[in-house]
């Protein structure tokens, strides 16, 4: 059975965030994840998640400035400090909370940009925040985010994220497969999932195409599920979906799976 991670940045939001790590515990969530921590102090994370009993499995890492419209700059020239500065924040973060994974978003980058030159910074800094967290026994993720969402995103098919992560090399840099993602952009899931397996490092879920729970649209989340434990997958399952209306209304579909 997956372990299923409530992602607390888009679900329960009917409550404060920090009160929202009870609400998935009280659900039957025994893990979350969320975007980012770092509104709040690290002491004060870990406190929520042990007293709720929930483990932490992924988090991403600083995104630059959210607000004005970063997205990562993992990939963004001239940027590099600052995108290790953020590294080693979220390690910190990371061995405070006991957080196995860390996403590093790639960033956007303009029309017309000449993205042979924004690989080369992608993967060397890649490179040197994969040595990073290995010296932590911590795996980095890069995820593949279609083009409809957020269009200008370095990084949108799984097929290239996977070249990145071979070219690199490093064993604790994988790819995060989110089936919502991935169905938008080049669909065969199934296909995609077991051609890559043992270079996934984390997944998550959503309906295609609304972004809602994963009991409607096109994707047989049934089907996906029975795959992941046929295969053997032991990592997260992140729901990061949307829900249609309050959150515990719409966990039907994981009667039996909790």
């Amino acid at each position: 059975m997956p372990n299923f991670a409530a992602n607390l940045t888009l679900m329960f939001n009917e409550v404060p965030f920090p009160e929202r790590f009870a609400a998935a515990a009280k659900a039957g969530f025994k893990a979350v994840e969320f975007l980012f921590p770092y509104d709040y102090p690290v002491a004060d994370v870990t406190r929520w998640l042990k007293d709720n009993h929930l483990k932490s499995a992924l988090f991403n890492m600083p995104p630059g400035n959210w607000g004005v419209g970063d997205r990562g700059m993992a990939s963004i020239p001239g940027r590099e400090e600052e995108f290790m500065a953020g590294v080693h924040k979220a390690i910190g973060y990371a061995l405070s909370m006991g957080t196995p994974t860390i996403h590093a978003m790639a960033g956007l980058i303009p029309d017309g940009a000449d993205r042979q030159w924004h690989r080369s910074i992608y993967v060397n800094n890649l490179a040197l925040a994969a040595k990073e967290l290995a010296k932590h026994g911590l795996t980095l993720v890069i995820e593949p985010i279609n083009t409809r969402d957020m269009p200008g995103y370095f990084l949108s098919t799984q097929a290239e994220g996977h070249a990145i992560r071979q070219k690199i090399g490093e064993p604790n840099l994988k790819v995060q497969m989110d089936f919502y993602h991935a169905q938008i952009m080049e669909g065969d899931l199934s296909m995609t999932f077991k051609n890559n397996f043992d270079g996934i490092g984390h997944i998550q879920i959503a309906s295609v195409p609304a972004r809602h729970e994963p009991d409607e649209g096109e994707v047989n989340y049934p089907h996906l599920f029975k795959l992941l434990d046929d295969m053997g997958y032991a990592g997260y399952v992140g729901c990061e979906y949307r829900p249609r209306g309050k959150t515990e209304d719409g966990l039907g579909w994981a009667t039996g799976l909790l």
